[in-house]
């Protein structure tokens, strides 16, 4: 059985609970170890394990990321995790089963950068990344033994140190023949995990769970294999695929397949973004018009630093409102040419929203930029509105100078004028 240290990367005997050389007991073993190249790789606690590393008094501590007492959970360390708390939990639960927790607000820029540079990471080991999120991606590593010098789950373990030394958080690995045991395999050890799962191993693994281990399954799904007699994968497994399929159709053949660890998905590198937004869950339910529209701006500011950052525009502006019951709204409107200004889509999103003004109280509003292209093509100038022309030189000169002496160098304000409910360029 192969078998080797994950902390000084040497090779170990088939029996050895630590590592002959430098004593650890984080060994890595399984009989086709060096055969697998497939892995997801997710940073633990993302968001609490940056801010624990910008502020080492809080290693200790139960944090919380998250803000506002109807908002929920973004994240939770380890810590805060033994009291119960999880992400999508609401705060005030959260609070409660956690009273002594430090509750900090995302940073969602800073998060980024850290994102980034663990991507970056990875992309020097195989261009075969496909990111999921901020803080988890898939890769494939076939093919890289002669450049790396060592098999994929070496190479793996090699970046899980570098990423904790150099960035200051930690990843778990998992690490199989194909996508779907591999995001199961880097769940079952973390933080700081390195799990291999295979097909062989998989029957036997997923027997006992319930059909929602299958990724895509969710309430509604589950309750339909319910009512049809399947509860756990085990139920699945011993079902052919012809019933299945004729029960549910395709999706009755992905659920056959999985249950019996088969993924023929390949590792597809870097998928365009198809949207770029931001939403903020309310303190208050709240039904006015000009409030709502103040707190609108700087998520139309946020949206459009992203897509600067990110070199894009967009031509189709989305509001997101959630009413108090929890019932969704989303209203959009095509613009004749891609924007990444803050006003543009401020002025969109105001317009948007003031059809929705009819005594319905609100708990979150979002605004998003779809239809994203090149932001080289982004508003072009107006030969016949020359206000728009002005704000738009007006934000850029504000986003030079911020970029110059930082964030806090320039606050913009929101001017609005009573008689025309147009947007003035913001004084700084």
């Amino acid at each position: 059985m192969a078998a080797f240290c994950r902390d000084c990367l040497s090779e170990a005997p088939e029996a050895a609970t630590r590592c002959p050389r430098c004593g650890s007991p984080r060994l890595v073993r399984h009989p086709e170890l060096h055969r697998l190249h497939i892995a997801h790789v997710d940073c633990d606690a993302f968001y609490a394990a940056v801010e624990k590393r910008d502020r080492p008094e809080l290693r200790d501590l139960p944090v919380i990321i998250g803000g506002g007492k109807r908002g929920v959970v973004a994240t939770a360390c380890y810590v805060a995790r033994t009291c119960g708390v999880r992400s999508a939990m609401p705060m005030f639960e959260a609070r409660r089963l956690c009273p002594d927790a430090v509750v900090i607000k995302p940073d969602m820029a800073k998060y980024a950068k850290a994102g980034r540079a663990v991507r970056a990471m990875m992309l020097e080991l195989t261009p075969l990344v496909e990111p999921l999120s901020i803080d988890e991606a898939f890769l494939d590593l076939g093919g890289t033994e002669r450049l790396h010098g060592a098999a994929p789950a070496v190479t793996l373990a090699r970046f899980a140190r570098r990423v904790e030394r150099e960035i200051g958080i930690t990843v778990s690995v998992g690490l199989s023949e194909n996508k779907f045991l591999a995001k199961l395999a880097s769940d079952l050890e973390k933080p700081r995990g390195f799990s291999v799962l295979t097909q062989a191993d998989a029957a036997r693994f997923l027997a006992p769970k319930p059909v929602t281990a299958i990724f895509g399954v969710g309430k509604a799904t589950a309750a339909s294999l319910g009512k049809a007699g399947f509860r756990t994968v085990a139920d699945l497994q011993r079902a052919d695929e012809t019933t299945l399929m004729r029960a549910f159709g395709a999706e009755g053949l992905r659920l056959a397949r999985l249950a019996c660890g088969i993924d023929a998905r390949t590792v597809t590198p870097d998928r365009p973004a198809k949207s770029i937004s931001a939403e903020t869950t309310l303190d208050a339910d709240l039904a006015d018009r000009r409030r709502l529209e103040k707190i609108l701006w700087p998520l139309c500011e946020k949206v459009s630093a992203r897509l600067k950052a990110a070199g894009l525009a967009g031509s189709t502006v989305t509001l997101k409102l959630k009413r108090a019951d929890h019932r969704l709204r989303t209203r959009s409107h095509s613009l004749p040419a891609p924007t990444a200004l803050a006003a543009t889509i401020f002025t969109v999103g105001r317009e948007l929203l003031a059809p929705e003004i009819d005594g319905t109280r609100f708990r979150l509003i979002g605004i998003g930029v779809g239809t994203l292209a090149s932001g080289d093509d982004a508003d072009p100038p107006d030969l016949i509105d020359v206000r728009a022309t002005r704000t738009a030189a007006a934000e850029h000169a504000v986003d030079r100078l911020r970029e110059k002496f930082g964030k806090a160098a320039v606050i913009r304000g929101l001017m609005l004028d009573d008689a025309d409910k147009t947007p003035k360029t913001p004084k700084s």
